[in-house]
C-alpha cells in the first residue's frame, strides 16, 4: 500500500469508552476493495466523510479515562521539541534505491526510548474502521498497519501504540522525546532486521492533520511511528494532537548479527 497514495485521512477521535475496532476507515486504493467497503464513488465519498482520521490514527490510541490515569499520577507525555521538528521528507544522508523485500513485521525496538515490543498486525473491522490494540491487554504492544507497506518496502509503512491506559503509560508514552539521528529497528520474518534513522519528530492538530504528507505514497523507504499527543479536552474525550515520527531506512543486518 505503500507504493499508492491515499486518498485522504484526516484527525483522529479519541472517545472514552474502548472500541476494540477502532479508527478512521482507511483510504482505499485505485482498484482495490477495502475490507467491508464497497467500491466506486459513493464508497470514496463517504470515505472522505468519515475518515475523520488514521491521523494519529492509531491513536484514539491512548486516549479517554486511559489518559485520567497518566494525568493523575502526574506522569505527563514527552512533547517534541521544536529542535526535533527536522524532516519529514527524504533526507539528503538518503541512499536512493535502498529497499528490503516484502516481509511482515514481528517486532520493533527504539533504544532511545526504552521500547521493545513485538508487532501485532492489525488491518480494518468489519464497521471498515482501522482497528487498534485492545486495551488493557495489549496497551503495551504496537501494531503494524498491514494495509501499509511492509518496514524496508518503497513506501510508508505505518506503526501505532498506545500512549496510556488506565495503568498508566503505554508502549509509545515516550515517542515525543526522540530526536533526529535516533535509531528504529524493525525485525521482519524473513530474519533481517531495517534499521531506520529518525529525520523528524512532530505534533500535529487533529483538526489540521497532513494526511497526504504522512500516509502519501514515497519513493523511497519510510516509517511513521503514531501516537495521541498533545492537551487532553476532557470536555469531549479528544486528545488534541498527534506525535508522528518521522524516519528513513538507513541499512540492515541479519537478526542477532
Amino acid at each position: 500500500m505503500g507504493e499508492v497514495e491515499w486518498r485522504r485521512i484526516a484527525g483522529l477521535r479519541v472517545v472514552m469508552s474502548w472500541p476494540q475496532s477502532g479508527y478512521a476507515p482507511p483510504p482505499s486504493r485505485s482498484g482495490a476493495r477495502v475490507p467491508g467497503r464497497a467500491p466506486g464513488r459513493r464508497a470514496a465519498g463517504r470515505l472522505r466523510s468519515r475518515v475523520a482520521g488514521l491521523a494519529g490514527v492509531l491513536l484514539i490510541v491512548g486516549g479517554g479515562t486511559a489518559v485520567g490515569a497518566a494525568f493523575a499520577i502526574q506522569e505527563h507525555a514527552p512533547q517534541p521539541s521544536l529542535a526535533a521538528a527536522g524532516s519529514i521528507g527524504p533526507p539528503a544522508f538518503r541512499v536512493h534505491g535502498l529497499s528490503l523485500p516484502r516481509s511482515v513485521p514481528v517486532s520493533v525496538d527504539i533504544p532511545a526510548i526504552g521500547v521493545s515490543s513485538r508487532l501485532l498486525h492489525l488491518g480494518v473491522g468489519a464497521d471498515g474502521m482501522i482497528q487498534v490494540p485492545s486495551l488493557p491487554a495489549q496497551a503495551n504492544e504496537a501494531a503494524w498497519y498491514k494495509y501499509s507497506a511492509t518496514p524496508g518496502q518503497i513506501g510508508a509503512s505505518v506503526i501505532e501504540g498506545h500512549l496510556d491506559s488506565l495503568q498508566g503509560p503505554a508502549v509509545f508514552f515516550r515517542l515525543g522525546a526522540l530526536h533526529p539521528g535516533d535509531f528504529v529497528d524493525v525485525t521482519l520474518a524473513d530474519g533481517v532486521t531495517a534499521v531506520f534513522r529518525v529525520t523528524g519528530v512532530r505534533a500535529y492538530r487533529k483538526s489540521n492533520f497532513p494526511a497526504k504528507a504522512i500516509y502519501g505514497s514515497t519513493d523511497y523507504a519510510a516509517l511513521r511511528l503514531i501516537t495521541c499527543g498533545g492537551a487532553f479536552d476532557y470536555a469531549t474525550g479528544h486528545y488534541l494532537s498527534s506525535t508522528v515520527v518521522f524516519a528513513i531506512l538507513t541499512s540492515s543486518r541479519q537478526s542477532g548479527a
